[in-house]
């Protein structure tokens, strides 16, 4: 007997997916075991956007190779429905400084939308209790935009 394939998903419903969540994982392969962390990101319809902090093993790998795997994902509690979406493509940062404000503020625009807790801040840099435009008005994280996406897998159950 075959085994069961998962259906794919089109673009369409990808793209909604990445949409309605806002926490991936990267995996970083500069290393001798990949590495993987979760990221928030926001997505303009066309790229993905990352904040990192500016510490921790990401930037040592970021700097020797920024090819890397996000995976987002969405389940029910029960894993009665699932679909998942896996990039491959490169980090790159973003350095112009009018891009990266109208990122940040992309940030703060999801936090308010999807009533985020302000805990959520402590993963971007921020200590919780930082009004939210902290974001815009201090870079403490660097802003990462995923581009040159090589293949994309995108599969649900139901």
């Amino acid at each position: 007997m075959d085994p069961l394939k998962i259906p794919k998903m089109p673009k369409k419903e990808y793209d909604a997916l990445i949409e309605r969540q806002c926490v991936s994982r990267i995996s970083f392969g500069s290393c001798d075991h990949p590495y993987i962390a979760p990221f928030m990101y926001v997505f303009d319809r066309k790229y993905l956007y990352f904040l990192s902090t500016k510490y921790g093993r990401k930037m040592k790998y970021f700097a020797a190779n920024p090819k890397v795997s996000v995976e987002i994902e969405e389940y029910a509690p029960d894993l009665s429905v699932f679909s998942f979406v896996s990039l491959q493509g490169t980090l790159e940062e973003v350095k112009d400084p009018a891009g990266k404000k109208k990122v940040r503020q992309q940030f703060v625009d999801m936090v308010t939308r999807k009533k985020l807790s302000p805990h959520v801040l402590t993963a971007l840099g921020y200590r919780p209790d930082d009004p939210q435009n902290v974001l815009v008005n201090k870079e403490r994280s660097l802003v990462w935009k995923l581009v040159g996406v090589k293949d994309i897998v995108a599969l649900k159950n139901g």
